[in-house]
């Protein structure tokens, strides 16, 4: 029998985000839920010969000591956003795509990082390489143990401290000529992506760490014939910008200042607490004004941890805007919103899509996904209407 599954390997998989997806697919899988909330099931694209939602199979990398339905558990008792019925009736695949994890890396994670992981369970490699190899090695037997037909592997790992700039300035012969020496700091996010690469598969970076952002990397993906995208997905305030900026520049309104504040509870937000860390994200967050608009207005994004808050988060934002005759206003908003409720369907769209990528052997990076993402790779729009847009057009000339 020809292999027909398609398995989702994804780095953090015991994090909330994972946990719902991995929920909402065993429910889907069923026809048990409805689909609100995931773009590939509107008709734009339901044309597309997507892969079935019973047709994956989940597994992944943890530096935790955890599994699927203890996470599960705490969205619905601590965060109170996942009904307990629906993750009851699934537990049983639930617990059945946990035993397919395996101890992840943490090797130049950072300290944040390393204060989430549980002491003694991550991989201890002797290189960049020997973990690469490690990890490579556990695809290859997820593949094996499951009859895949491919992988797409997810990054969904806390967000880490910022690549050096010495990695961007490398080629893929100079990179890879790196790996051996145990003294080379190549950030996890990128190892897990090399591993995916040399291993054949589709790499998705949901979270704003370089992964595959790297021209070494994007050099890599077109040798190796497979695809990549990423980085940050675009879940709230940042969506909401994306919307609303472009009809500012529409009606030719001059935006002075754009101030979001942003509070947060879960697991993401102990680690975002740390300044170096929250570099990465504010970046992310705050870098895509000045394309849609054409000028730089004044900006400040801060992003704190408020631990009551759990998976919820709030994002208020104060828009300072000038009109005709000089005259300056203001508009102000509010987004409230559970972070893994907003993120999983759009892990699952982003799935759907690379896999069927990875099936016409698209290679490369897949900017057409650009309306997943806070800072999109392979492209510079970051109005999300002409991304949406773009994404349509892809799905149109796909079935030409």
């Amino acid at each position: 029998m020809a292999n027909n599954k398609t398995g989702i390997w994804i780095i953090g998989g015991f994090g909330g985000v994972a946990a719902t997806a991995a929920v909402g697919l065993a429910a889907l899988a069923k026809h048990a839920m409805p689909t609100t909330g995931l773009v590939s099931e509107l008709e734009p694209f339901r044309h597309l010969p997507f892969d079935a939602w019973g047709d994956f199979v989940v597994g992944g990398h943890e530096i935790r000591q955890s599994s699927l339905i203890d996470s599960a558990m705490q969205m619905v008792t601590e965060s109170r956003a996942i009904p307990l019925e629906l993750v009851e009736n699934n537990r049983a695949q639930l617990d059945a795509w946990s035993s397919n994890f395996r101890p992840g890396i943490l090797t130049h994670s950072g300290r944040a990082i390393e204060s989430i992981a549980t002491t003694g369970f991550p991989i201890v490699a002797k290189s960049a390489r020997d973990a690469i190899d490690i990890l490579s090695r556990d695809l290859v037997a997820f593949a094996a143990e499951n009859q895949l037909k491919r992988i797409v592997v997810v990054n969904l790992a806390s967000t880490e401290p910022p690549a050096s700039a010495e990695l961007s300035q490398m080629n893929w012969q100079q990179l890879s000529q790196c790996l051996d020496d145990p003294k080379f700091c190549l950030p996890p996010s990128t190892v897990y992506a090399i591993a995916a690469m040399e291993s054949g598969h589709a790499y998705v970076n949901f979270t704003p760490s370089v992964g595959s952002n790297l021209d070494a990397l994007r050099e890599l993906a077109i040798v190796k014939k497979v695809c990549h995208v990423g980085r940050d997905g675009k879940t709230g305030e940042t969506f909401l910008k994306s919307v609303l900026a472009p009809a500012f520049a529409s009606r030719n309104l001059e935006i002075m200042s754009w101030v979001g504040h942003n509070i947060f509870g879960n697991r993401d937000g102990v680690v975002l607490d740390d300044p170096i860390n929250k570099a990465t994200k504010v970046k992310s967050k705050d870098s895509l004004l000045s394309q849609m608009l054409g000028y730089q207005p004044q900006t400040h994004t801060s992003i704190e941890y408020i631990q009551s808050l759990g998976d919820w988060k709030t994002a208020w934002d104060h828009i300072h805007f000038r009109g005709f005759l000089g005259t300056p206003m203001t508009m102000q908003f509010t987004w409230q919103g559970c972070d893994s409720i907003l993120a999983a369907p759009l892990l699952l769209d982003l799935v759907r899509f690379a896999s069927l990528a990875a099936d016409k052997q698209v290679t490369g990076e897949l900017s057409f996904l650009a309306s997943f993402f806070k800072s999109p790779q392979g492209t510079t729009e970051n109005s999300f209407g002409k991304q949406f847009q773009t994404l349509i057009d892809w799905a149109n000339a796909f079935s030409e």
